[in-house]
């Protein structure tokens, strides 16, 4: 028998998984002799082999690789003969250009949870059980190829049983990265009345405190993966109105940690993929309908004048422990002042000092802070909303190759970056709103991390053409080789990129905000984008912010200025919600700045019409968080109301005159908002009608609206929009680095 020598490359995420072992048992059992080793692009194989046994090896790697590895792809080539004694694990090799896919933090396995529980396992209630196929990975990352040296771990130094079994390729824990017992492992502590108590052993004595002080209706700050939670008891409400106080939040729905999928249940309804979802090794948020009686198992404060709760299910050793025994439904809340990122280190958690009552801590460094992961279904189609921790980084493969290396910035809200190479685009984990210096120096450190970790040095930069964003401040002043990039270009490019669409597209952007071309801050565009970059066939006739940015706070102003556009000044004199919502005099002024246009920039935005119209229903006129407006409108909508408002086309432009006179007519609100998101869809067909030939594309921050979403997939059932990125401005950075190719 014949047997030459092959060259394997597998790129992908194929490091900290359990792959080596993987290839390890499964080149033994077919009897193959070579070796593999960890390196900069994934991990490299060289194995003796006849063509059939070769075929056979590549097919099982395919069929039966480990179930939190990605192949990307596997190059083979065959190489000068060699002679191996045996199948070895070598030495990884941290040379060459760094294209291997970080892998995430994850879930606790059922195998170490077994462990967790059960009392005659050494690791019996370890609160940072792992192996190779669970726990933390990207948030403990200073280097790549993953290995322990490039994690915070390295300054654990493995006891000799942990360590037998690190370097076992038969044992579920070789080169578990993150492996640990009570005796070299991470260590918790416990913060109350201005004292620590540390221990080397007795961690049990800290969760029991933790447990006891929750009970108790206290606020405890926990450190988890990639940061801090701020934890109450769910059903206590002094202890929800407390923390809302103190955290100055005061409606924003909180998250709810349950202690599995059977509690989750008894807060919500649950379909089989939402159910998916919650039990996924992701953990992410799930968005759900609340069940008609939820008051009866939690307080009221956790998610006022809102139908829809966010559930997540623990994902730690440490939450499991803590929910086995208070086993009640929990607030688990990211640690953060409003609009800062979130607190990875006792040092940012200072500012917070006067929102815990005590702290749950633990000494493993989280190196790369990362949010948890926020996600809904519409009809039976998962959605990120905020791609975070399970989830990122996202690599995602382009179809053709870029010319040069880019670095992407991306938006100011719901920030993400990234970096592309190659083919590929690696999408960093949420960011957040940079609307401080600390939210930039977050910016700026997820930058060092990315750059670092590939070693990558940007040929080109992008940035929105926004001339307010931080994102595009900080591109211009720190880069030389830069380039802008239009906000809702990049919305529609994104959702092109992550399905792989060939262009052109029929692309509806439909947001907040975003600077367009003409100097105006659009938002309800209909744009075709082609290899040339894009036309804007339509949108929303614009109407102005009264105040600017605060009316993104204040709906009443964009509907008073929307009624100043439809009835001049005689609008003051009109009887409706709107108008009761001011003084007189106050309207006086609003009219004198609407006519000035003094600080009252032009927008056409659909996602301030939905405010508009929330003010003019009065179901909201001031709001406390970005898109309650939407969210409140969701609970008045009507399935059965098949009805729309008309509407006219005037020189490319969608007038809103009728519908909004025909909402100020209606008498009941459930009616008005069920035609209004009809009118929507309307709209969107009535403009498909001339671009049938082209692919329909939504992007945006308004298409996170679980209503207006269902009702489109609907009426289109070959719709394309943002799935596995965020359909708001996290899906920016990698829109804007799809603007620099051809994606056909």
């Amino acid at each position: 028998m014949t047997y030459s020598t092959y060259k394997i490359n597998i790129n992908g995420v194929v490091q900290g998984v359990g792959f080596r072992p993987f290839i390890y048992t499964l080149a033994s059992k077919l009897g193959l002799k070579g070796k593999i080793s960890n390196g900069a692009s994934g991990v490299e194989i060289y194995i003796n082999a006849t063509t059939v046994q070769l075929k056979e090896f590549l097919d099982k790697i395919n069929k039966h690789k480990p179930s939190l590895s990605q192949i990307d792809n596997i190059i083979h080539i065959k190489v000068d003969n060699q002679i191996f004694e045996n199948f070895t694990i070598e030495k990884s090799d941290s040379g060459g250009e760094k294209t291997v896919k970080i892998p995430p933090d994850l879930y606790v396995c059922k195998e170490c949870q077994s462990e967790l529980f059960d009392p005659n396992n050494r690791r019996f209630n370890y609160p940072f059980i792992t192996c190779t196929q669970c726990g933390v990975r990207y948030s403990i990352i200073t280097n790549l190829p993953y290995d322990r040296e490039f994690t915070s771990m390295s300054s654990f130094k493995m006891c000799k049983a942990c360590k037998e079994e690190y370097n076992d390729p038969t044992n579920r824990r070789y080169h578990a990265q993150p492996i640990g017992c009570f005796d070299c492992g991470p260590k918790l502590s416990w913060f109350e009345n201005d004292t620590w108590q540390k221990s080397d052993k007795e961690y049990s004595v800290f969760i029991d405190k933790a447990v006891d002080a929750i009970k108790n209706g206290k606020i405890v700050a926990i450190k988890g993966v990639g940061g801090y939670h701020l934890v109450c008891d769910a059903t206590n409400s002094d202890a929800v109105k407390t923390l809302r106080d103190r955290k100055n939040r005061p409606s924003k729905p909180f998250a709810i940690m349950t202690n599995d999928i059977n509690m989750a249940k008894n807060l919500a309804e649950i379909s089989t993929n939402e159910e998916l979802l919650l039990n996924s090794p992701q953990r992410p948020i799930v968005l759900l309908k609340a069940l008609p009686d939820i008051s009866k198992e939690i307080s009221t404060f956790v998610a006022p004048n809102i139908n829809t709760i966010g559930v997540f299910l623990p994902y730690t050793p440490l939450h499991l422990l803590l929910m086995n025994k208070l086993n009640r439904p929990l607030i688990a809340t990211s640690a953060n002042i409003s609009d800062e990122p979130l607190c990875i280190n006792l040092e940012s958690l200072k500012k917070l000092k006067n929102v815990y009552d005590a702290i749950l801590d633990h000494n493993r460094e989280i190196v790369n802070g990362c949010d948890d992961s926020v996600a809904m279904v519409v009809k039976e189609k998962t959605v990120m909303l905020r791609r975070a921790r399970g989830y990122a980084p996202l690599s995602i493969k382009l179809p053709s190759v870029l010319k040069e290396n880019i670095l992407a910035f991306g938006a100011n809200q719901k920030n993400t970056i990234a970096i592309g190479f190659g083919n590929d685009v690696v999408l960093s984990p949420h960011i957040g709103d940079l609307g401080n210096i600390e939210s930039v120096n977050y910016l700026k450190s997820n930058v060092e991390t990315f750059t670092k970790l590939y070693d990558f040095k940007p040929d080109i930069v992008l940035y929105d053409f926004h001339p307010q964003y931080e994102s595009t401040k900080f591109a211009k002043e720190n880069y030389k080789n830069t380039q802008g990039v239009w906000h809702h270009h990049a919305h529609i490019l994104s959702v092109v990129a992550e399905h792989k669409i060939e262009l052109p597209v029929l692309g509806v952007a439909f947001d907040g905000t975003g600077y367009g071309e003409d100097g105006t801050l659009w938002g309800g565009e209909f744009l075709v984008c082609n290899k040339n970059g894009f036309d804007r066939v339509l949108s929303l006739e614009p109407f102005l912010l009264l105040g600017g940015e605060k009316a993104i706070k204040e709906p009443r102003r964009v509907a008073l200025s929307i009624l100043f556009d439809i009835y001049g000044k005689e609008a003051i004199n009109l009887n409706n919600h709107v108008i009761s919502a001011f003084e007189k005099n106050e309207l006086e002024n609003f009219y004198t700045m609407y006519e000035k246009k003094i600080n009252s920039p032009k927008t056409s935005s659909m996602g301030r019409l939905f405010d508009a119209v929330a003010s003019m229903l009065n179901v909201c006129q001031i709001i406390t968080f970005e898109g309650e407006s939407g969210m409140r409108l969701e609970e008045l909508f009507d399935k059965n109301i098949k009805e729309y408002y008309e509407f006219d086309v005037i020189n490319k432009k969608i007038q809103i005159d009728k519908i909004i006179k025909s909402i100020l007519r209606e008498k009941d609100k459930k009616i008005a908002v069920s035609k209004f998101f009809r009118t929507i869809v309307e709209i969107i067909n009535f403009v498909q009608q001339d671009y049938k030939n082209m692919p329909l594309v939504l992007s945006g921050g308004v298409f996170q609206n679980r209503i207006l979403l269902s009702l489109l997939i609907e009426k289109f059932p070959n719709i394309y929009f943002a799935q596995a990125i965020p359909p708001n401005d996290g899906g920016i950075a990698l829109g804007q680095i799809a603007s620099m190719m051809n994606l056909d």
